[in-house]
């Protein structure tokens, strides 16, 4: 068998120069006007069920947890005890809800409406925790404070900036006008 001559010159291996240039390619494109034919704006994606029902769950699981730490904290802040069952009662009420809640406001989260809505519930909620922790027995304050506290902490995070900022302002004017000292015993 005959050996190949190979070539080690550098041009053997340089890309050939293209046969157009690139201003006549463009030209030859804006002419054609296929362009003006291709939409360039990318479609909002639509996510299927699975894709939501997958996003849902991934902000129930911490939330719900959130749940958890915070029934937890409130019970041993009282000095009383938890066992699983108060645990397991309070996620077996609490779970459905959420993931009802979270799905939807999670589906419609850019909708002004929804914002609205997140932004009245975020300083209703945050309201009513700092009023019943400063002026409510401590029964009031272990069944009610932990889903509150939830629910406050998911709709800021929720919230464009905007409203995220505005919630906490209200909150706080509500805690100036009730005289609430938060800070204090």
């Amino acid at each position: 068998m005959p050996k190949r001559k190979t070539s080690s010159s550098p041009q053997a291996n340089a890309p050939a120069a293209p046969l157009i240039s690139e201003e006549e390619q463009w030209r030859l494109i804006n002419q054609s006007g296929i362009l003006k034919k291709v939409n360039l704006q990318a479609p909002e994606a639509e996510m299927s069920l699975g894709e939501e029902i997958f996003n849902t769950s991934l902000i129930v699981i911490p939330v719900c947890s959130l749940l958890v730490l915070m029934d937890i904290l409130t019970y041993h802040q009282y000095g009383q005890g938890v066992n699983l069952k108060t645990v397991l009662d309070r996620l077996i009420q609490g779970i459905p809800i959420l993931s009802l809640f979270i799905f939807y406001s999670n589906r419609h989260k850019r909708d002004f409406r929804m914002q609205l809505l997140l932004f009245i519930l975020g300083t209703a909620s945050g309201s009513r925790m700092l009023y019943i922790l400063k002026r409510s027995s401590y029964l009031v304050n272990m069944k009610q404070t932990p889903p509150l506290i939830t629910l406050w902490i998911y709709t800021v995070v929720q919230l464009d900036l905007g409203f995220a900022v505005s919630n906490l302002l209200a909150v706080a004017g509500f805690c100036w006008w009730k005289g609430l000292d938060v800070f204090g015993s």
